[in-house]
């Protein structure tokens, strides 16, 4: 993405850089934090089934739009089968639907969520600045000690607190349905190496089919920066098609941090276990409705 501007759900706030989508999520959430003085961030993150189709987002969620020049992804609340997940739609456009939180990873490693991805993109390439887009991308922030930071990544740390005022997440998590490279590569950011993606998903080959992802988010932060990860800040989806300029879509149910990992029976506790009205295994039972996940 090149040059655009940042506005959140608080008053708005704008800056003209170059930066990619998943960057700019990054910066946005931490914006949407210090643009005015919010409510205390929850410990868990608000699920989606919470609200009703068509409604407004529930308690927590919120879009940032990256650029006032550039189309935003449209996200909407849908029906699945009796429970509400978020239908996101790209057409040459980039924003993001995000929740600040704040969470530990020692208490709760375990994050799992489901996504559908119905319309991929076939020349994306998350290795590539030029085709680093995605049908999905699920991004988690953390905080941390800054003095570990090296040179570079302070002096491009500075560079946009002179232009916003305030300081980078100390780094991102990106989970991401693309491609470019072997499924649970870490790709480090092109312009930055505070962000890095795993490639969870690649390519069409489970198009149209709902896929539940279950991570240890503290092993994973811990292979993709060296070290044990700070507190989690934010969480935030995101489907954009800025940089290829092409279409995409896909949905996004409810997502979750738990203390232990959940087992095969377990799939249909998750919504409960972060306060939804539906869970998976409930849905499932449905003769119209097929099971979810893997």
């Amino acid at each position: 993405m090149t040059g655009f501007a940042l506005r959140t759900a608080y008053p708005s706030i704008q800056m003209q850089c170059g930066l990619s989508g998943s960057l700019a999520l990054l910066i946005a959430m931490l914006l949407s934090s210090c643009a005015q003085t919010p409510p205390a961030p929850p410990a868990t993150v608000t699920p989606f089934s919470e609200a009703g189709p068509g409604g407004v987002y529930p308690a927590g969620w919120h879009t940032l739009a990256f650029s006032k020049f550039r189309k935003e992804t449209r996200y909407t609340l849908v029906d699945d089968c009796g429970s509400t997940v978020v239908d996101a739609r790209a057409d040459g456009s980039s924003s993001g639907l995000i929740e600040l939180v704040d969470i530990d990873p020692r208490q709760y490693p375990w994050l799992t969520w489901r996504w559908k991805v119905v319309l991929a993109i076939p020349v994306v390439d998350n290795t590539r600045r030029e085709a680093d887009d995605a049908p999905a991308r699920i991004d988690v922030s953390f905080d941390g000690d800054s003095k570990k930071l090296t040179i570079a990544d302070r002096l491009w740390a500075a560079q946009v607190k002179a232009l916003t005022g305030v300081d980078l997440p100390y780094a991102t998590l990106e989970y991401v349905w693309g491609d470019g490279a072997p499924a649970e590569t870490v790709i480090e950011n092109t312009w930055t190496s505070r962000i890095r993606m795993i490639l969870v998903e690649r390519g069409a080959k489970r198009l149209g089919e709902w896929v539940t992802e279950t991570r240890n988010v503290y092993e994973d932060y811990q292979r993709a920066f060296g070290e044990a990860p700070g507190r989690i800040t934010a969480i935030g989806i995101i489907t954009d098609t800025d940089a290829t300029g092409t279409k995409a879509e896909a949905f996004y149910g409810d997502i979750a941090f738990l203390p232990a990992k959940p087992g095969k029976a377990q799939g249909g506790q998750v919504a409960a276990a972060s306060g939804g009205r539906a869970s998976a295994g409930d849905r499932s039972q449905r003769p119209d409705c097929p099971a979810h996940g893997k």
